[in-house]
């Protein structure tokens, strides 16, 4: 997977007074009580650096090395917790922030706990009655209500552990494993890295090519279902990822489609233990209600953090603009893209079904019989600035089935020298000229 690599945490400052000369006169000094956490919201313009001098702290479930400055980027939004009390400092602007002693931290490491003991039963068991796969978690929930945060603290913790859970991501809006619009996962075998983000590598990624489900909702559940049977291979020939389990971050759309879009997963992914956070009585009800005859599965609701932030939808446009710029350059901007040319002749260009700006009325009522039909695109300048994934497949008719290798953004359309500009993360020969086009773009400013 080519394009995956690069983007790396940038290099925290070992010199403690280097922070110290630079913003000099806006670092301060925060005491944290135990079990209190201070709530940060970085400006939008500006980076922060943050160091512990005292005590230990965490951030989504991985401690912060001491007397260390690191780097936190520009509309970053994160918690420094800490259990029995803490000394930091901080430099830099912050747009807002908050201390509480009032989290649910201890109500996590619970469920973490539980999910632990689970672990370790099949991982030394060695009896045909009790079931070797390890704990299944999804965790739903409104918009804002903390999911992916709780995600990142349950992997953070089981890597501590010494486990390897596999992370799933269903969130096609606001994706964290790579760029918005795709279905994915990755095995977690370190605590989540608190810039970086989560490894590339070994990433199993499909391009669904929109950031909400509507646009497609038969593909979304295609790729979901491709997505289960391929980890359930996985599981088959790695004990050790078995043993781990996984957990699934999913939309924040529960309701109508967008709950049976949940059902679906629950289904799928075969979860043991659905997390519902935040005070959602009618979607538990629903559930409980839909799995009423399901064995092993546990329904769990959770207040939400108070401190999680809102969103607002022009911010959550600027995060995915944001997350697609990482890929292309890296977490802390460190990384020059490659800017490559192709003739016409030498790419293939394919859209999965059709998009709803293009449906006419009449069109609509027949949309999901060529929900999955692969569809050829004429090259031309409607192109530029659409972001493309890359298809390992080698035949058209084997798009959806096929995961990708990375991603490309179309720059330029010459249509006189029949040749396309585009950038790409990877200096390496592209695996394949199949590209497959949705309605993500991306303007690079």
């Amino acid at each position: 997977m080519f394009s995956y690599l690069g983007s790396t945490m940038e290099k925290p400052l070992m010199n403690s007074d280097a922070a110290s000369t630079e913003f000099g006169r806006r670092i301060r000094r925060v005491t944290l009580e135990k079990q209190s956490e201070i709530r940060i919201q970085v400006h939008h313009f500006s980076p922060l650096k943050l160091r512990v001098l005292d005590g230990k702290v965490e951030i989504f479930g991985s401690e912060l090395p001491p007397k260390v400055w690191l780097t936190f980027l520009p509309r970053q939004q994160f918690a420094v917790f800490t259990w029995y009390g803490a000394t930091i400092e901080l430099d830099g602007v912050i747009k807002t922030e908050e201390t509480s002693t009032e989290t649910p931290m201890v109500s996590y490491l619970n469920i973490h706990n539980s999910l632990q003991v689970q672990r370790h039963r099949v991982a030394s068991s060695t009896s045909n009655h009790v079931p070797s796969q390890g704990p299944r978690v999804i965790i739903v929930g409104d918009i804002d209500s903390g999911k992916s945060t709780s995600a990142k603290m349950l992997l953070s913790w089981a890597a501590k552990d010494g486990f390897k859970p596999t992370f799933v991501d269903l969130n096609i809006g606001q994706s964290s494993i790579t760029i918005p619009g795709t279905i994915a996962a990755t095995s977690i075998e370190m605590p989540v890295g608190l810039v970086e983000g989560f490894p590339l590598d070994n990433a199993i990624v499909h391009y669904f090519g929109h950031t909400t489900p509507r646009n497609n909702l038969r593909l979304y559940k295609t790729l979901v279902e491709k997505l289960a049977r391929e980890l359930e291979e996985e599981f088959a020939r790695n004990a050790e990822s078995r043993h781990s389990g996984m957990v699934i971050d999913t939309m924040g759309w529960t309701h109508g489609p967008g709950y049976e879009l949940l059902v679906h997963a629950i289904r799928k992914f075969n979860a043991s233990l659905v997390i519902v956070l935040g005070q959602e009585t009618d979607l538990v009800n629903d559930l409980n209600k839909s799995f009423k005859f399901k064995k092993n599965l546990r329904i769990l609701n959770l207040d939400k953090s108070t401190g999680v932030f809102s969103r607002g939808t022009d911010f959550r446009k600027t995060l995915r603009n944001n997350n697609i710029k990482k890929y292309f350059h890296g977490a802390t901007n460190h990384l020059t893209a490659y800017t490559k040319t192709a003739k016409f002749s030498d790419v293939k260009v394919y859209r999965i079904g059709d998009f709803p700006e293009r449906r006419s009325t009449s069109a609509r009522r027949s949309y999901n019989d060529d929900a999955l039909k692969i569809t050829s695109v004429e090259i031309g300048e409607h192109l530029e600035n659409k972001v493309l994934a890359i298809s390992y497949a080698k035949e058209p008719n084997q798009i959806i089935s096929s995961i990708v290798a990375g991603f490309v953004c179309i720059k330029n359309v010459d249509i006189d020298e029949e040749r396309i500009t585009y950038i790409s993360p990877s200096a390496a020969e592209s695996p394949s000229n199949i590209l497959i086009m949705g309605t993500l773009t991306w303007l690079e400013t």
